[in-house]
């Protein structure tokens, strides 16, 4: 039908809106909500109609960056490396981050939609939550539109993934510490319906039976923050353990808040690590022992992954795992 003129009522019908609201989308107006609008758009792709040029364009020179904070400083790193390689592939980001508590996340997908970005990116996002509403997400896939996750390959999601190997970092750290002459170790991590938090946890549950069959398993589940932290400590550490092993740097602040709070020492009395080697925990006191997230390479990644995508309509949906590295410094030390 390309060419000829577009019967409202045939649209409508097929994208189960009213008349008046098909209108408004071939007019450009913005008081339509995004889903309803690429429903639109949709159906006039299926029924043969070319929909008017402002449409079709996308907004080739930007990408949408969805975090769910900045106040955890890994996340305004991703968001620099992240900005960096869009950059130099001559893109322009679009940011959107939200706080826990005023989860805003679907807004951000449904904004970045109606700005045309060419595709979005999101870093520990909603698809790591093993219960979110992933709705927007689906939407995006059933409307052509690519995106990349970043910590988290969520099994429902038909989409790639970039993430930190977990089960590497929790076995290297957990190595470290036994190496360290610790046996009562415990894992402070949020909580299970987060993927990356449930990866975490398996691993280290399979390690102890199989590196210290004999030691108890201690767990901490929590929220990755410093009070979060604070509270694991305070369960970990009244259980007796004298190393532990945190799912975020923040986290291991919180232990580390804990134990000088009550005349503990870090590393004699405990010994603490961390969890991405975060901008300036080099200059905590004492400084943190962590495992780095390569966010260089994983940033560029995601990026590049993110590009073909958009460039070729299709490309590898797998997962790309990254390992992480042990750092040490002076949180660790050995057992007494």
């Amino acid at each position: 039908m390309t060419g000829n003129r577009i019967r409202l009522s045939d649209v409508a019908e097929r994208a189960s809106v009213s008349p008046a609201t098909v209108s408004r989308v071939l007019n450009g107006k913005n008081t339509v909500a995004s889903s309803t609008r690429l429903s639109v758009l949709a159906a006039l792709e299926e029924l043969g109609y070319e929909a008017p040029p402002f449409l079709r364009e996308r907004k080739d020179g930007s990408i949408g960056l969805i975090l769910p904070e900045l106040t955890n400083p890994i996340f305004p790193l991703f968001a620099q490396q992240l900005q960096m390689a869009m950059s130099v592939h001559g893109f322009t980001t679009l940011l959107g981050a939200y706080a826990a508590s005023d989860p805003l996340e679907e807004r951000y997908v449904d904004a970045m939609v109606d700005q045309h970005v060419a595709g979005i990116i999101f870093v520990s996002a909603l698809h790591a939550d093993r219960d979110a509403d992933l709705d927007h997400y689906h939407r995006l896939i059933s409307h052509n539109i690519p995106f990349v996750t970043i910590n988290g390959r969520n099994p429902q999601l038909n989409a790639p993934d970039i993430s930190t190997d977990d089960a590497s970092a929790v076995n290297q750290a957990l190595r470290y510490v036994i190496s360290q002459g610790h046996r009562n170790i415990g894992l402070a991590t949020g909580q299970l319906r987060f993927l990356p938090a449930h990866e975490k946890s398996q691993a280290f549950s399979a390690a102890m039976h199989s590196l210290l069959p004999d030691s108890p398993i201690y767990e901490a589940n929590t929220l990755f923050t410093v009070e979060g932290g604070y509270a694991a400590a305070e369960q970990l550490v009244s259980q007796g353990c004298s190393a532990i092993i945190c799912a975020s740097d923040v986290m291991a602040l919180g232990v580390i808040r804990y134990c000088h709070a009550h005349g503990l020492d870090v590393p004699n009395d405990v010994s603490v690590i961390g969890y991405d080697d975060s901008p300036f925990v080099a200059f905590t006191n004492p400084p943190l022992t962590t495992l780095r997230q390569p966010v260089k390479e994983m940033a560029e990644a995601a990026v590049s992954t993110l590009i073909t995508r958009i460039n070729n309509g299709s490309g590898s949906i797998s997962s790309v795992r990254f390992a992480p590295e042990l750092i040490v410094r002076n949180s660790t030390g050995p057992a007494q």
